[in-house]
């Protein structure tokens, strides 16, 4: 079972539940602050996500270059 395995079992029921004793426990107040605080970080996360994967991407781009490069110059040194 995955990590996520657990909140696919939870139904309607078991989540309401789980909303009121995060409310008792925060407060209706505190709530939105957390779901924004939630959001940036989720947002924050994403971008990083996303900027690791284009560099990897520049980075195997770069090194393709290269060796299309190196292998060029080997042929046409062979043909020499």
């Amino acid at each position: 079972m995955g990590t996520l395995g657990v909140f696919q079992q939870l139904g309607w029921g078991e989540l309401v539940i789980i909303f009121f004793i995060v409310m008792l426990l925060f407060g209706a107040k505190r709530l939105p602050e957390m779901a924004k605080s939630l959001g940036k970080a989720k947002k924050e996360f994403e971008e990083g996500v996303k900027g690791l994967g284009d560099d990897v991407k520049s980075g195997l781009s770069d090194e393709e270059t290269q060796a299309t490069r190196s292998n060029g110059k080997q042929s046409a040194k062979k043909d020499e």
